[in-house]
């Protein structure tokens, strides 16, 4: 992973059954599912990942097949005051 100086960086992982490399590159598509039909839209990711691209951040993923997946979002760091907001 590249440097993530100036980001604000959160992973979510699980332990289910991964992702399988030949199908990785297809997770954000919108609609990919791997769920029957009527089971899933395959919109989740693809929200996800479009949300954090338009806040400047990114999505890193790693799986393994039988040992889980772990997305690691990273969302740049802004420091800024904002009228009428205080810090608690």
């Amino acid at each position: 992973m590249a440097d993530t100086s100036g980001y604000i960086k959160f992973t979510v992982e699980d332990t289910g059954p991964g992702i399988p490399a030949e199908i990785r590159h297809k997770i954000f598509e919108p609609f990919f599912s791997t769920k029957e039909v009527g089971k899933g839209t395959g919109l989740g990711l693809s929200v996800s990942y479009a949300i954090v691209k338009r806040h400047g951040g990114r999505i890193d993923v790693s799986s393994e097949t039988d040992r889980g997946s772990k997305f690691t979002v990273l969302l740049p760091y802004i420091s800024r005051d904002f009228e009428g907001w205080t810090a608690a």
